[in-house]
């Protein structure tokens, strides 16, 4: 990944994600680095790549062929690839409609997405359209009535709240920085809130493969599946997770378009000081408080760490990174 130079920084450094540093990916896409969060938005393999294989690929488009509608959250869209893949991909199947509503804190990612050449060139004017309409009016309604959608900026937290009742949401894509520094949007009441707005069958999607983040989920009522790399990614034990509500008439098979059962290694991960959740019931608490709760619970809970977890599967773990 190369950092352009410093007249690819966006100030001013007090917006909700501080500085953001334009980047190129291994694919030749766009990314961004936040230096309020040390983070960047993608990973190095490529920020398209990664909206194909871990969202677009394991939400496995072809199974809404025909049913009408699909109800899409996409929670932290940033520069805006994910949603924007996942739509290049229903167009394939023509009469489908969707229903697609976003979570964003910050408006910047999305106007240098749309400012840059090379990302609009990535999409089909009707994609592109929408992206521009969101950036605009914070929404869109195709002329022909098959899709529309609604982005609402602020904490997610809150506007998590602000969503339609009753909506369930046949897909959930989770892209928030790491949890380590984001805890505010991993937190178990946030997971909760997020799994209980799925569709019977719907599915989270996200890249984190966090104990802490699956057993949040687990308790949340989802089954859970591993995520396969993305191309030109590392191979290691997991590339993040796909969590959905049980469906009796819709099975999920055990392995899929992008992803595979959780391992021995990985169930025994939940069982680790690693798996205690980030915890937030307000709903408002600091990230410094998050952590802090959960640093003071991993210390008093008795079980076993991350590194004795490790050492237990350290052969695993070398033979996944080969």
């Amino acid at each position: 990944m190369t950092s352009h130079a410093s007249a690819n920084e966006f100030e001013p450094a007090g917006h909700p994600l501080g500085t953001l540093t334009a980047l190129d990916t291994a694919d030749g896409s766009l990314s961004l680095h936040s230096t309020l969060f040390s983070e960047a938005f993608h990973s190095s393999a490529g920020a398209l790549a990664e909206a194909n294989a871990k969202f677009v690929a394991p939400a496995q488009l072809e199974r809404f062929a025909g049913i009408g509608i699909v109800r899409v959250l996409d929670v932290c869209v940033g520069l805006g690839y994910n949603s924007a893949a996942l739509m290049e991909a229903l167009s394939a199947f023509g009469a489908t409609r969707l229903q697609w509503w976003g979570l964003e804190l910050d408006r910047r990612p999305l106007q240098l997405a749309l400012a840059n050449k090379g990302f609009g060139a990535l999409w089909s004017p009707p994609v592109l359209t929408r992206l521009q309409a969101l950036r605009d009016q914070g929404s869109w309604w195709d002329a022909n009535g098959h899709t529309q959608g609604q982005l609402l900026w602020g904490d997610a937290r809150s506007q998590l709240l602000n969503l339609p009742s009753g909506v369930g949401f046949d897909l959930v894509l989770m892209d928030a920085f790491s949890p380590s520094q984001c805890p505010e949007l991993w937190s178990e009441e946030f997971l909760l809130g997020l799994a209980q707005r799925l569709a019977p069958g719907g599915r989270l999607l996200t890249y984190s493969r966090a104990a802490a983040i699956r057993g949040s989920l687990v308790r949340a009522g989802l089954e859970l599946r591993s995520l396969l790399p993305a191309p030109g990614q590392r191979r290691e034990w997991s590339s993040g997770t796909l969590a959905f509500r049980p469906d009796l008439h819709a099975a999920v098979s055990a392995h899929g378009p992008g992803w595979q059962p959780l391992s021995a290694m990985e169930h025994d991960h939940l069982t680790t000081r690693a798996a205690i959740p980030y915890r937030d019931p307000s709903g408002t608490a600091t990230a410094d408080a998050i952590r802090q709760q959960r640093r003071q619970e991993q210390e008093q809970c008795g079980l076993c760490s991350t590194s004795s977890w490790q050492r237990r599967w350290l052969s695993s773990i070398a033979a996944q990174h080969q």
